[in-house]
């Protein structure tokens, strides 16, 4: 194991120091948990019998409590192409489990919105919520106390976030994720990303964007760009709650079910009535957390996770920030080049070596902790493999030492850039985030007037009447999560790409979100305080801007401000709550969360987490 780098050490123990009480209070509650109720044949008679009346066999074993039974929560739906081969493993895990002695049962399902099919429609403003709706489906599904372990069906944005942070407060019991893999690649990320800007520009229809579209986004699995579902699969690797190598294995193939079969067996064997039990609360730890933050920095992940890492580490009682993102960037290399970021997919990403690769190069330079609990394996060096079939088992094998294809990976030693490419952006304006791994560095700095809107389709509309033709900051506001849920702004990207194709340096500034998906226009996103007056009534700088203000953004060092002096104004009127698509019903989510810093939550905020 190599010596820990000096950055990530400091960061580590500042984030433990930081974290030392919510920690405490989070441990004492696991340990109270596993007291109070040590297993489900404490259940009254007649609880226990409606908790296995449909079990037909299995009566007998769960009903025993000598058995593991092991909850099955899914976020299956067939709308969503990641989430589509969910729909038979239920059937197949319970055969696994019994393989090994145990029982499984479907616990309950979780919604599973696609960001893909909402992004720039009425329904996006439900996504960042959407989080916080599964942690709580997950906690109904497990409030039942009938299991021994969990096993965690998702993939996509906002769904392996609710469904970790709802697994984590019954971390006194043992919870593996069980991903389904990507898409096979469709037509190529260029061709994709040229029609559509063609499209934005009027010299395309409809019916070839469509095409164009269904060319890429084509199969059941996850969409094959790096975005925040495939960051997902990368953090979950780096903190070892899937089998090692699970991520990116594609649907419907016997290594994938193998997979999902060891990921049952081994589930079974650290469940608290197994032979090796490990809760999850001893696996999701502040090393751990800062693992998942090294992997994002190191892959050029989704800066959605800005958001929900420090979701995620507060269910655990871990406190993170924006800072220490930062902090960690300068030290990070960009050792993957995955689209946006680059021209290969996860595909390519997983055949040059993928995250095994990946594990490996940051083990060695001590830029990850090794010492970590993982649920598959001894510490996280034993997810710097690969698993393979051999004849009809499924064996692992080390990781390349070199990458196989090196336009999609880099050695720690001679990286594609030498920061991970995320970083905080502080001054007059705020706190926001912006990701550079995709930006050419000649655009790291823009300053020019800006220009102030508060939805994407009146930027829309102002591009296409030729009023952003020229240098100008793009400010768009009222789009945090108190104002409209947050939703991400992808309609903006083609728009703004053409007019940094045409010459014009511009940037985007916004309280909203962009996601893993962003690319070549500098961004930054995630501006708190946000726009809206908070409880007190005070409302966030970008209310106060207005057209012709000159902003800077400067992602060299670190800087959003403006020459405005906006102490001298009132700000502007926040426009009224939208209603429709149900978008009236998450009036109170609105209304009761925290800063996008913190992770955009009511429900933690209401907690006290």
């Amino acid at each position: 194991m190599a010596d820990l780098h000096p950055t990530l050490a400091r960061v580590t123990a500042r984030i433990i120091e930081r974290s030392r009480d919510s920690r405490q209070r989070y441990i004492d509650l696991m340990a109270r948990e596993a007291q109070r109720h040590p297993d489900r044949t404490t259940l009254a008679c007649s609880n226990l019998a409606h908790g296995y009346a449909a079990m037909g066999d299995d009566k007998a074993a769960i009903g025993g409590g000598k058995a593991p039974n092991l909850a099955i929560v899914t976020a299956y739906n067939d709308m969503l192409s990641a989430h589509q081969p969910y729909g038979r493993y239920p059937e197949a895990m319970k055969i696994y489990a019994r393989e090994v002695g145990a029982t499984a049962q479907v616990a309950g399902g979780v919604p599973a919105m696609c960001d893909g099919v909402t992004q720039g429609q009425d329904g996006m403003d439900l996504s960042l919520f959407s989080r916080d709706t599964i942690a709580l489906s997950t906690a109904v599904a497990l409030s039942h106390e009938m299991y021994d372990g969990m096993a965690l069906l998702g993939i996509c944005d906002k769904i392996v976030p609710g469904l970790l942070i709802g697994a984590l407060r019954f971390g006194h019991i043992a919870g593996v994720f069980v991903p389904s893999g990507p898409m096979p690649s469709g037509i190529g990320n260029k061709e994709k990303q040229k029609t559509r800007q063609l499209y934005a520009e009027g010299k395309v229809g409809r019916d070839e964007l469509l095409a164009s579209e269904s060319a890429s986004y084509h199969a059941p699995g996850t969409c094959t760009f790096y975005g925040t579902a495939n960051s997902n699969q990368m953090m979950m690797e780096m903190m070892g709650l899937h089998m090692p190598g699970a991520a990116f294995v594609s649907p419907n193939t016997p290594l994938r079910s193998a997979l999902t079969r060891a990921a049952v067996h081994q589930l079974a064997r650290i469940s608290t009535r197994g032979s090796d039990p490990r809760p999850l609360w001893r696996c999701v730890d502040e090393k751990a957390i800062v693992n998942a933050c090294v992997g994002l920095l190191a892959t050029g992940g989704s800066t959605n996770h800005a958001l929900h890492l420090p979701a995620i580490a507060r269910a655990a009682g871990i406190v993170i920030d924006w800072s220490d993102f930062d902090e960690l960037s300068k030290d990070v290399p960009l050792i993957a080049r995955v689209y946006p970021n680059g021209s290969g997919d996860v595909n390519h990403f997983h055949a040059a070596g993928g995250m095994g690769y990946v594990i490996r190069e940051l083990l060695s330079a001590g830029l990850a902790h090794e010492d970590i609990l993982t649920v598959g394996g001894a510490s996280l060096a034993d997810y710097a493999q690969e698993p393979v079939m051999a004849e009809k088992d499924l064996t692992w094998q080390a990781a390349p030492v070199a990458p196989l294809d090196p336009t999609m990976l880099a050695p720690v030693s001679d990286p594609f850039l030498p920061d991970g490419g995320m970083r905080l952006l502080t001054g007059n304006l705020g706190r926001a985030t912006i990701k550079t791994s995709a930006v050419d560095e000649e655009r790291w700095v823009i300053e020019a007037p800006c220009r102030v809107f508060e939805t994407q389709e009146d930027v829309a509309r102002a591009f296409k009447a030729g009023e952003l033709d020229r240098d100008v900051v793009v400010v768009v506001r009222f789009q945090g999560p108190r104002a409209n849920g947050m939703p991400e702004l992808h309609k903006l990207t083609p728009p703004l790409g053409v007019l940094q194709d045409k010459g014009f340096r511009v940037a985007l500034v916004t309280d909203g979100r962009m996601s893993g998906a962003s690319g070549k226009v500098p961004a930054a996103i995630h501006c708190t305080p946000e726009a809206l007056p908070d409880a007190a009534g005070l409302a966030g700088p970008l209310a106060y801007l207005q057209d012709g203000d000159v902003v800077r953004v400067d992602a060299r060092d670190g800087t959003l401000s403006t020459s405005a002096d906006l102490a001298a104004r009132q700000p502007a009127p926040p426009p009224p709550p939208a209603t429709g698509v149900g978008r009236e019903l998450f009036a109170m989510m609105r209304a009761g969360a925290d800063g996008a810093e913190k992770g955009g939550s009511a429900m933690l905020a209401a907690a006290g987490l």
